[in-house]
């Protein structure tokens, strides 16, 4: 046996993180790849799993710590060898305590508590509103608990593990703090306070608390719409021709099992716009204009935890293909709660795509300290009559770019808009 310092791995950029969940306690058995903390940036909470399997012997952070790459969070009592790897460890490992708690009975004559409350079969629940973190949701799906009928006790409502295991043996919910006073709007601004209103004067109401990721994300979103002058051109892109070739590759590589949205040519055509308008690639840092030589486009993903912005890095150097596949890989990070931090940074570009939801046109918020962003649509089909004597029906995309004033100018944006939608109309003249 031996007693191995375990330190927080690396977690990209971020510094002084605060732990919001510790899973852990002395005397604890775990294996590798167990949640030992969860952490809180400003764009996303992850768990950091133990490299190896062994006993707690001592936990040295608390909650509410804030810790960076390389601080210690316990000491561990372990035979592995330091050849082991994680997976060789978790496979030999004996289930974990929560593997052992007992899953709902299929069809029981007298349903239990998490049974009665588990989603019907056939239908997707939704958790986004739910303050959990990545491994208690894991959990959750594990033990087909609903998460919205757990009682939270964990902080700012948030629940934790530990709830969803006594709601799955049908134990009583462990007490809920006293609930935080919500943070005052408009500090350091003169701005009118928010007004205080006992909506149950005028009918019922529910209260519910904002999900994890609008909580995270709403200060800066915030921020940005106050502190960078947004204008937004609307225009839209003839898509008809590159629909047609998009469906086409995807049929011909069914088998390969090889499929490619519209937003990967997106990314492509961004690029190439980005290199035409330099000044949309650039971030100001005071009085100057930092004009980046690298091409880090992100995207918006909609994730049962909201939405986060995966980075598909160096998209120049990168094929249809390859940032389709890339883009797939980073999505599905995202739904499961396991996106790193330094693959949501570095950008100098995201678009935001509501193409599989609906609508024609809106105002997307920059993603400090890009200088712009670019918001689409659903395609739709359009008659159109380009001479004024003959129509034709095309296939268009709404193309929605919001641009910090400060940067660029009304007429810049407008030539971005158009080269951006006629590169989409003929995909030729990225190669040109």
């Amino acid at each position: 046996m031996a007693i191995q310092e375990i330190k927080v791995p690396d977690i990209g950029d971020y510094t002084d993180v605060p732990i919001i969940e510790i899973h852990v306690q002395p005397g604890d058995s775990i294996q590798a790849e167990d949640p030992l903390i969860t952490v809180e940036s400003d764009k996303a909470s992850m768990d950091v799993p133990a490299p190896m399997a062994g006993t707690v012997k001592e936990v040295r952070v608390k909650l509410g710590d804030s810790v960076s790459e390389g601080s210690t969070i316990m000491m561990l009592e372990s035979a592995a060898g330091a050849g082991e790897t994680a997976a060789e460890e978790k496979s030999a490992a004996p289930p974990s305590e929560a593997e052992k708690i007992p899953q709902p009975a299929a069809a029981p004559s007298a349903p239990s508590a998490a049974a009665s409350t588990a989603p019907p079969t056939g239908q997707i629940a939704d958790f986004s509103r739910v303050h959990a973190s990545p491994s208690a949701r894991r959990l959750a799906r594990e033990l087909e608990v609903d998460l919205n009928r757990v009682p939270p006790s964990g902080l700012k409502g948030r629940v934790t593990q530990e709830d969803i295991q006594s709601f799955a043996k049908g134990g009583a919910p462990a007490a809920q703090p006293a609930a935080a006073a919500p943070p005052g709007g408009g500090e350091g601004m003169d701005l009118l306070p928010w007004p205080k209103v006992d909506f149950s004067k005028f009918g019922p109401v529910e209260t519910k608390p904002l999900s994890r990721i609008k909580k995270i994300s709403g200060a800066n979103l915030h921020r940005n719409w106050v502190r960078i002058p947004h204008v937004t051109n609307h225009d839209e892109a003839d898509i008809t021709d590159l629909e047609a070739f998009r469906v086409q590759f995807n049929k011909a590589n069914e088998k390969a099992g090889i499929k490619v949205s519209m937003l990967a040519f997106m990314i492509k055509a961004a690029v190439a716009s980005l290199k035409q308008f330099p000044e949309f690639n650039a971030s100001l840092d005071g009085d100057n204009l930092i004009v980046k030589q690298y091409y880090h486009i992100g995207f918006a993903a909609d994730t049962p935890n909201g939405l986060v912005v995966p980075v598909i890095r160096d998209a120049d150097q990168k094929g249809v293909v390859e940032i389709a596949q890339e883009m797939g890989t980073l999505a599905k990070l995202a739904r499961d709660g396991k996106l790193k931090p330094d693959q949501m940074q570095g950008g100098c570009f995201t678009i935001s795509s509501l193409g599989g939801i609906g609508g024609l046109y809106f105002t997307p918020i920059i993603n400090a300290p890009e200088v712009a962003i670019m918001g689409v649509c659903r395609s739709y089909w359009k008659q159109v009559s380009p001479d004024g004597k003959q129509s034709d029906w095309r296939f268009v995309l709404p193309l929605s770019l919001s641009w910090d004033h400060r940067v660029i100018d009304g007429a810049a944006a407008a030539r971005f808009n158009v080269h951006f939608a006629n590169l989409l109309a003929d995909m030729r003249r990225i190669i040109m």
